[in-house]
């Protein structure tokens, strides 16, 4: 009996059998695969490579014991990207809670007229990179996420959609949202 190499298994295949073995050296496998891609997703969160570092090494840690939750109804790199997007999300918010650092911007007092500003794409584009970076790290990480997703990840609204698990409706609206609150943000600082 002729035994398939881990690597010519598909991303499925793969899950199958680790979530069937427990088997790290299958694991490292997938790991192999996509490290770089949740190291990005992580430094994307943090700006500081040893802290991605840690984060996607957490990440890891707990894909293997989530593992056996995937159900194969979207791709394995949409639901890991979803799975990571999460982690760093409350990575983020929970950091924030204890430095103390969390500037809140209170959206629910937005005057209902101001709702239906329309941000253009080119407005972002024409922001300063230097004052975009420090708006991006005061704007809330569901906002800030969303904005990479769009504009650094170059994702469709269905890319979004399926990685949020939400509406395609709902994903323009926190688009909208977000830029709004960014350009705002920036024109205070």
């Amino acid at each position: 009996m002729k035994t398939i190499s881990a690597h010519k298994l598909t991303d499925e295949e793969l899950i199958t059998k680790i979530v069937a073995t427990n088997n790290s050296q299958l694991f490292a496998v997938l790991y192999d695969r996509y490290s770089k891609v949740v190291y990005n997703k992580c430094y994307g969160f943090s700006k500081n490579k040893e802290e991605a570092e840690d984060l996607t090494h957490d990440v890891f840690i707990r894909l293997f014991v989530k593992l056996k939750t995937f159900k194969g109804n979207s791709k394995f790199s949409t639901w890991l990207y979803s799975f990571t997007y999460n982690f760093c999300v409350n990575y983020v918010q929970r950091n924030a809670h204890k430095k103390k650092e969390k500037v809140t911007v209170v959206t629910d007092q937005i005057k209902e007229e101001d709702s239906f500003i329309e941000i253009e794409d080119a407005t972002l584009f024409e922001l300063k990179s230097e004052k975009l970076a420090k708006t991006l790290a005061l704007i809330e990480p569901t906002d800030k996420m969303i904005l990479l997703m769009k504009y650094q990840d170059d994702m469709s609204i269905k890319e979004i959609k399926d990685v949020l698990e939400i509406g395609e409706s709902a994903v323009k609206m926190r688009i909208k949202r977000a830029k709004e609150k960014v350009v705002k943000m920036y024109e205070e600082l």
